[in-house]
């Protein structure tokens, strides 16, 4: 009984700590949503990994960047500029991810920058879903969201 006390005591803490090397956090998904961009791994505009959009985006927001892709067969779809600097061009300064703000499982990330001299605010709304950190949506300085011109745009 002890032995597979431990077992499982083991399992646990090699399961939580490869949690925390994915990114554990509402702050590191969105960091790592940022990079995968200068990566060009970036899960906007590519049609051919559906698990990568999975990966940083809820089941309802990744499903509608996926099938604005596919819509779009390669030309511009609803989404027609970055998402993630709210432009179509972009000369970024003072690039800031600011700390989570997390209550009851949902989580506010605040990303501030400069782009071109104009100051910019990009929050991304977090979730919990399928036990990993998912972004819901992303509300853009003007007050507009990523998911509200998807649900207005794709498949019309």
């Amino acid at each position: 009984m002890r032995l597979l006390t431990l077992l499982l005591l083991l399992v646990s803490c090699v399961l939580n700590l490869h949690a925390a090397d994915k990114g554990g956090t509402p702050e590191a998904l969105v960091a790592e949503l940022y990079k995968s961009e200068k990566k060009e791994a970036s899960p906007f505009f590519q049609d051919k990994n559906r698990a990568l959009v999975d990966h940083y985006f809820t089941k309802e927001l990744g499903g509608l960047i996926w099938k604005d892709t596919l819509d779009a067969k390669g030309e511009v779809g609803a989404i027609d500029g970055d998402p993630l600097y709210d432009a179509q061009d972009t000369e970024i300064k003072e690039f800031v991810i600011h700390p989570a703000k997390t209550e009851e499982g949902k989580s506010t990330v605040l990303v501030t920058f400069v782009n071109f001299e104009k100051k910019k605010r990009i929050t991304f709304h977090c979730v919990q879903q399928g036990g990993a950190w998912k972004i819901s949506d992303i509300q853009y300085s003007e007050g507009h969201t990523l998911l509200k011109l998807l649900k207005d745009n794709v498949g019309k």
